[in-house]
């Protein structure tokens, strides 16, 4: 009987008090700054654009108006081992420690590709290191226009080229698709 009533009287107490809430979390928390992204840049001008060598990278292709700073860059790297990777550059500013999803959509596949703010040349862009043989490439592989978006980066429309193919597949280790001439780099776009 003791122990009843010894229940009942927690019972009452505890229903004295409030319910917990998260509001003492906030007491003992330092305050942090807002951090807020830079303002969405936009979508650059195609009309023109191709896909040329590089002028200071043996073995990366970039896209953009001849004459004009380049808007994308894909390169192979590690093409003699066993598992080859291909950089993928979005050349727009990116703030210093963000990510995103790069977005590639065309010849009837989607691929989406993390991407982090990483430093070249001293400016932040975006740029992402993956698997050549990872299916996410597979917007790539064909004739037909791609776009590729990164949040806040604007989209790029990709004109129809087999050069990315091209890169791709050299870089798994496939026969290239036929016929893929790329402009000399002095006729290219430029890279930073």
């Amino acid at each position: 009987m003791r122990h009843a009533a010894a229940i009942v009287l927690l019972g009452a107490l505890a229903g004295c008090q409030p319910p917990p809430t998260d509001a003492d979390l906030a007491r003992g928390m330092a305050e942090e700054e807002a951090v807020t992204a830079s303002e969405p840049i936009a979508s650059p001008d195609f009309e023109g654009a191709v896909w040329a060598l590089s002028p200071n990278v043996e073995g990366r292709i970039i896209y953009g108006i001849p004459g004009e700073a380049a808007q994308v860059a894909l390169e192979c790297v590690d093409a003699e081992t066993q598992l080859p990777k291909l950089v993928i550059t979005r050349l727009a500013p990116a703030d210093e420690g963000a990510g995103a999803m790069l977005a590639l959509v065309g010849n009837g596949h989607i691929g989406r590709l993390p991407v982090d703010a990483t430093d070249m040349n001293g400016r932040s862009v975006w740029q992402g290191t993956h698997l050549a043989a990872d299916s996410r490439w597979e917007p790539l592989a064909g004739p037909r226009k791609v776009t590729l978006t990164v949040p806040g980066a604007g989209m790029v429309t990709l004109n129809p080229s087999l050069a990315a193919w091209d890169m791709v597949a050299r870089c798994r280790g496939d026969d290239p698709p036929p016929q893929i001439e790329l402009p000399e780099p002095e006729a290219s776009a430029t890279v930073p």
